[in-house]
């Protein structure tokens, strides 16, 4: 079995469409995500990185300006919650990493990493 890790891409994502967050920092991008249990995919969130107490993060702003906090991992092997019990689920999927945290779900762009190359 081949092992990757996961180098997230929060650039280039098109800012047209979606809702505007008032809460998010002009450099935010368009996030396709499905907040809530049953909701569809929409591209109504917007995410930003940040550092936070020495740590890399994402900041998913949610429609309603409600927000949750993501840890890009060290290793550049995906994302985990950042705050709360709340466990983020993630599974890669040709050039997506769908991340489910507590029947919110997210879609950020991807591309695998070989396990001997450094993450960027």
């Amino acid at each position: 079995m081949r092992f990757f890790a996961l180098s997230l891409v929060l650039t280039g994502l098109s800012a047209c469409g979606g809702a505007a967050q008032p809460l998010a920092n002009a450099d935010a991008e368009e996030l396709v995500c499905a907040i809530g249990p049953g909701s569809e995919f929409r591209p109504d969130c917007r995410a930003e990185r940040v550092a936070f107490e020495g740590e890399e993060q994402i900041v998913v702003r949610h429609p309603d300006g409600s927000f949750r906090r993501l840890a890009i991992l060290p290793d550049g092997a995906g994302v985990e919650a950042a705050d709360g019990a709340d466990v983020a689920v993630q599974e890669f999927s040709e050039g997506t990493l769908e991340v489910t945290v507590a029947g919110d779900r997210y879609r950020f762009p991807a591309r695998p990493v070989a396990e001997d190359a450094a993450p960027e």
